[in-house]
């Protein structure tokens, strides 16, 4: 049977045991030599249901770890064009375990494999008309396939009070050790932002970040 690797050791791989073959008569020798297999084969059993804590009658699974990263951004992001792709920028690292965050955008796994990302963005619209944003998503510096999703705005309540909409996704993704994905967006009108904002009060709330995102381990490659 086959385990997990974590982010520090590899659980590794436990065949069943090569029995001795039994004599005709009786021999204490060849029982000690059985018995001693075995004890070796539940002994290593042991020590791996130890690692994954789904022994002594708990089955968590709290030993396990998989790669992850959670970031957020502080910051109002702008586009300066129409015509032109930006990526979504973070500046804020919340987990990592083989995910890190690498030049502001790019979001780099240590593992290769089956990804989970999930974004949360917050849009603003100051513009007095519908607008729309596209979000998809770059691997290498290179656009996914059939990757892309449109959110609509519409027109801003009245000047200073903006239309706001979160976008959010989430989308399996297929990636190698070392690869980097990024988040682009573009925008119909330049008066579209994606925008934080600080903590309120009346009652007291927490600031709204402007971008979120997850990355979680699926699965190894077939």
């Amino acid at each position: 049977m086959t385990f997990i690797v974590t982010s520090e050791f590899e659980i590794g791989q436990v065949a069943s045991p090569n029995l001795p073959l039994a004599p005709i008569d009786y021999d204490s020798r060849y029982q000690e030599q059985l018995n001693n297999v075995l004890r070796l084969y539940f002994n290593r059993l042991d020590a791996i249901l130890e690692q994954l804590k789904i022994g002594s009658g708990s089955i968590d699974g709290s030993g396990v770890q998989f790669p992850y990263g959670a970031f957020q951004d502080s910051t109002d992001q702008t586009a300066a064009s129409t015509t032109v792709a930006y990526p979504v920028t973070f500046n804020t690292t919340d987990f990592s375990n083989g995910v890190t965050m690498v030049s502001g955008s790019r979001i780099t796994v240590a593992t290769a494999g089956l990804w989970n990302l999930q974004f949360s963005i917050q849009l603003t619209n100051n513009t007095n008309a519908t607008q729309d944003v596209d979000i998809w998503f770059r691997v290498n510096g290179t656009n996914v396939t059939a990757s892309n999703s449109r959110f609509g705005l519409a027109p801003r309540k009245s000047a200073g009070d903006p239309y706001y909409v979160i976008a959010a996704l989430n989308y399996f993704i297929s990636l190698n050790a070392a690869d980097y994905v990024e988040i682009m967006w573009r925008t119909t009108d330049t008066g579209v932002s994606i925008e934080h904002y600080p903590v309120s009060a009346s009652p007291t709330r927490p600031a709204v970040p402007s971008a979120i995102v997850t990355m979680s381990f699926v699965s190894a490659l077939p």
